[in-house]
Order: C-alpha cells, then sequence, then structure tokens
C-alpha cells in the first residue's frame, strides 16, 4: 500500500468507540445474509481479533473491514479523510474484496498486509459459526461453507 495520506497526530485519531459508532452508523440499513442487523457481525469479528490477542489498531480494522466493499464508506474518504493509522487503513484495504478478483488474489494481500491475517481469521470464524450457518437455506450454507474453507485452505489457517 502506498503512504498518501495525511499524517494525523495520536490524539486526533479517532477513538475504539468513535471507530465502532461510524461503522454502526455506516452500515444502519444493512442486514447479513439471514436479515440480522449487520453491526451484529462487525462486534462479533472486533470482539473475535481482542479475543484472539489483536491490538487497538486490528479492533478498529475489524470494525470497518467490510466498509468499502459494502459501500457504506468511500475508499476516497478511509484514504485521505479518516482519523485512523495507515496500518488500520492497510488492514481494511487488505480486507476489501475487489469485483471480479480470486480468492488466491485476495488471500495473498491479506498474507502480505501485516495484522490482517488475525482480522480475517475472526471474520471467517463468525461467518463459519454453525449457528448462524444454520438459519440459512441448503444451497447458500453448502456454498458459504465451501468459500469460507477455502479461505481458510489459502490463508493457512488449517
Amino acid at each position: 500500500m502506498t503512504d498518501n495520506a495525511p499524517r494525523v497526530a495520536k490524539s486526533e485519531l479517532l477513538t475504539l468507540n468513535e471507530v465502532e459508532a461510524l461503522a454502526r452508523n455506516a452500515h444502519a440499513a444493512q442486514t447479513d445474509k439471514a436479515g440480522r442487523p449487520y453491526a451484529e457481525h462487525l462486534q462479533a469479528v472486533a470482539e473475535g481479533v481482542r479475543a484472539r490477542g489483536g491490538d487497538d489498531e486490528q479492533v478498529a480494522a475489524a470494525w470497518l473491514h467490510d466498509a468499502v466493499e459494502d459501500d457504506a464508506v468511500s475508499e476516497e474518504w478511509l484514504l485521505h479523510e479518516a482519523a485512523l493509522t495507515r496500518r488500520t487503513k492497510d488492514i481494511v484495504l487488505a480486507l476489501t474484496k475487489r469485483a471480479g478478483e480470486s480468492q488466491e488474489a485476495y488471500a495473498e494481500r491479506i498474507l502480505a498486509t501485516e495484522g490482517a491475517l488475525l482480522v480475517k481469521e475472526s471474520d471467517l470464524a463468525h461467518n463459519a459459526d454453525p449457528s448462524r450457518l444454520a438459519v440459512l437455506d441448503g444451497p447458500t450454507r453448502s456454498r458459504l461453507t465451501r468459500k469460507y474453507t477455502r479461505m481458510r485452505e489459502l490463508l493457512g489457517l488449517d
């Protein structure tokens, strides 16, 4: 990632509470595949990152990990306006799947970005939670289970 973002003093960075509020607001109209508020997923991923020993930058990235991909915030805003560390921004961008991108290329970018793997591990753990998958129809559950298993393999998480 290139560092073309303005430097932000540590005292001017968004707090984790502010990042959480921003993420909840940005995703307020969204639901997950089971119809649950999307913020529940974000919270579970952030809590999972913390439980796995992640630091505040990774927790902030967990709250925002789908924000660009889901068009909840723009990449331009993230890069040039968001009062976040460069590392947090890099993790969010690494976790942003691009249209038409192969799973292999996506996994490679995650592995190449310091701190991103832990966030993706937490994301996959919540996405693949049997209780979440159980409420989906059979074909969707099977497709997602294959997708999450393949990504775990590519990331070396098995």
